[in-house]
């Protein structure tokens, strides 16, 4: 298949990329505006395959995007590109509905238009794969105010509430997918996932953030007690079940992705400062000499205003339906996400410098 991939240098998109170049035989466009979270370094391993193309468009500009859907003729469209930082939609909303919610539409209208124009077999197998996120569904019970919290799961059929800047603005660009469906009879699928970690992970997000400030001997904030609750998920067990969705998933349908890991964010964070504890010890690492444990870094801080107490992700449908299911528990996910950030310190530097922003390909390692 020739697959066009949006915002495929960012951490989940890329993820995606590498997986479709390494494990398949399909061909993958990658569209991508380059804005802070887009990185070129994510994809080094595949930049000089033959099955692998770069085009740097904005997917609000329509006729940018025309000119690379008919230049590559895809199979199938796999929509990741978003602003996705729920900190920084609070502080600016506004690139938020300018890019999830227009950008979405402008993409599907393009897609529409080229889907119109297919024929026979090519029109018919055409799919358009909507990436989405749990915290369209708001929030769930808290094991603190609910004896039976962990009875309530978010399912496909749960209904909208979105807290934040963000995830109002993907709430609104699923529902555009689902009325593009419904309307027009354009072959999307919808997919939802949970809090997703691993390698490339931009710097600002808890997993990594919790990492770097470690070992460079900084405070590790945790918002309020720590106790918000988040369903984890491996992004190479995301990628992978966004291929199983793309081509064996139902058109019209939604499925929701997880990775049966419930945990409490101060959990999680203690997790990370115990296996830097054993990878890299303190008296080993110059950047955090004068302490003794990772976990004295800890500080609690000022709660993210309108913060999700809970999510956690009912992902039986795509286990029943699609056969997927994460190959990785957290605890061994979590270990090769902390030996991923220890043994590619160039990478992350590159990014705390700002280098990686000057569009070259650098080292990995």
């Amino acid at each position: 298949m020739r697959l066009l991939v949006t915002g495929g240098a960012g951490f989940i998109g890329s993820a995606l990329v590498r997986n479709i170049i390494k494990n398949t035989s399909d061909s993958v466009v990658n569209v991508d505006k380059l804005t802070y979270a887009g990185n070129q370094d994510n994809l080094v391993m595949v930049a000089n395959s033959p099955r692998y193309s770069f085009e740097q468009v904005d997917i609000c500009d329509r006729d940018a995007l025309e000119k690379v859907f008919y230049r590559y003729k895809p199979d199938a469209v796999m929509h990741l590109a978003a602003e996705s930082h729920v900190d920084r939609s609070i502080e600016g909303p506004a690139a938020f509905v300018n890019t999830n919610v227009m950008g979405t539409y402008t993409l599907l209208e393009v897609a529409r238009s080229y889907w119109s124009s297919l024929e026979g077999e090519h029109r018919t197998n055409f799919r358009f794969l909507h990436i989405s996120t749990d915290e369209v569904y708001g929030d769930l019970p808290h094991p603190a105010d609910s004896p039976n919290a962990h009875e309530h799961l978010f399912k496909e059929t749960t209904p909208y509430a979105p807290s934040s800047p963000y995830s109002a603005s993907k709430a609104s660009a699923d529902h555009l997918v689902r009325a593009w469906h419904r309307t027009y009879g354009l072959p999307t699928l919808v997919t939802n996932c949970s809090n997703n970690y691993g390698p490339y992970h931009f710097p600002e997000k808890l997993v990594p953030h919790v990492i770097l400030s470690a070992l460079h001997g900084r405070p590790v904030p945790v918002y309020g007690r720590g106790d918000q609750i988040r369903d984890w998920l491996y992004v190479s067990d995301h990628a992978k079940a966004l291929c199983t969705v793309l081509k064996h998933g139902r058109v019209g349908e939604t499925y929701n992705i997880g990775g049966h890991n419930e945990k409490q964010n101060i959990e999680v964070v203690k997790t990370i400062c115990q296996l830097l504890q054993t990878l890299c010890p303190p008296d080993a690492n110059l950047g955090a000499h004068s302490i003794r444990h990772y976990s004295d870094l800890i500080t609690h801080v000022t709660d993210r205003p309108g913060h999700d107490r809970r999510y956690a992700i009912d992902a039986s449908k795509i286990d029943r339906e699609l056969g997927w299911t994460p190959e990785e528990t957290f605890e061994s996910g979590m270990r090769k996400t902390v030996v991923w950030y220890l043994e590619n310190q160039n990478w992350w530097k590159r990014v705390l410098n700002g280098e990686y922003q000057l569009g070259r390909l650098g080292a990995n390692t």
